[in-house]
């Protein structure tokens, strides 16, 4: 049984949402590109605590409670894993600490932001959204007691899936996701249980917790901004709708560097993690999947030394094979 903002639902009855059930109400095609910034905003200009719940057609679930708020240009936000290992991460802007009760320590790095609930769209640069998936508003809906408005975003190839948005009508923020195979089933969804928006939030404490907690250790996760050129690597085609967005090298303990290279076609992210093959370490090539994210290991030949590569990224199979298959060493 799933647990989602509207009560327990069983996951085969939400597969009953297929592609054919979304019926159109309103304009045919809303202007994707508009109504992506009006919620991309929403969580620029509102603060709101609430409870969500992440769950997966695998049957994986997990809870978090959130704290967001927006002081300026200033978005500082707590997260509490309600289920699972216990971690709070606490976020002021591009500063991100982990705090790990367990371990009693906190790690602290500089992250670019990323596209993680209820924020949809990866920040950065302009995409083409509209040349790869069409909007449909097919109806209303209530999320944790708030009305909203129901849109379904369709990939027009097979290279991404599509989602299905509930957004709050007053404020635009996002208070539920699906995200929807080909055929429409939902392998994904994330949902607000409970919401509370404008409510205080003390900043000051927020701040004086990124700065340390006493008795805990303090870590720095530490990579480097790098390019793919500077590190050798190159695809030999693009894959279409996805723009290189970040390339990252980050020390391993007791190993060679790893290079996190990200793609983004604004809404689904990718990422290759690239190191030296080592027959020790690494496995056989392999596949794997739980919910909508996919992952696909491979041996990359090369001379001197062949390479280990793993793609990462909330897309159908087929988009992570050819990102693998265009990827190569630059001579």
């Amino acid at each position: 049984m799933l647990w989602c903002a509207s009560g327990v639902v069983g996951f085969a009855g939400m597969q009953a949402g297929a592609w054919a059930g979304d019926r159109p109400v309103g304009p045919p095609e809303r202007n994707i590109a508009e109504w992506l910034v009006r919620l991309q905003q929403a969580t620029r200009i509102h603060s709101y605590v609430g409870t969500f719940v992440v769950s997966s057609a695998s049957g994986a679930m997990s809870s978090s409670r959130i704290w967001h708020a927006c002081e300026g240009d200033v978005q500082m936000e707590r997260v509490d894993a309600l289920s699972g290992t216990p971690r709070t991460t606490l976020r002021r802007n591009e500063l991100v600490v982990t705090v790990l009760p367990e371990l009693r320590t906190m790690r602290t790095e500089q992250r670019e932001p990323v596209a993680v609930f209820p924020n949809l769209l990866t920040p950065g640069q302009d995409f083409s959204t509209t040349d790869f998936y069409g909007a449909r508003q097919v109806g209303q809906g209530r999320v944790a007691g708030f009305d909203a408005d129901i849109v379904v975003l369709r990939p027009r190839d097979d290279r991404r899936f599509g989602y299905r948005i509930w957004s709050e009508k007053r404020t635009g923020l996002v208070v539920k996701t699906q995200t929807l195979d080909v055929a429409g089933r939902v392998l994904e969804q994330a949902a607000f249980s409970e919401l509370q928006f404008d409510v205080p939030i003390d900043t000051d404490k927020l701040r004086r917790m990124m700065t340390g907690v006493d008795g805990y250790r303090k870590e720095r996760s530490e990579h480097v901004s790098s390019t793919a050129q500077a590190e050798g690597w190159q695809l030999r085609e693009t894959v279409p709708g996805f723009k290189s967005q970040h390339v990252y090298r980050r020390p391993a303990p007791g190993a060679a560097s790893m290079v996190q290279w990200i793609f983004s076609d604004g809404l689904a992210t990718v990422s290759l993690f690239l190191e030296p093959y080592d027959a020790q370490r690494h496995a056989q090539p392999g596949a794997a999947a739980l919910g909508a994210t996919h992952t696909l290991s491979r041996r990359v030949p090369d001379t001197p030394r062949d390479w280990w590569v793993t793609a990462v990224g909330e897309v159908p199979p087929q988009t992570l094979q050819a990102f693998v298959d265009q990827l190569q060493r630059r001579n």
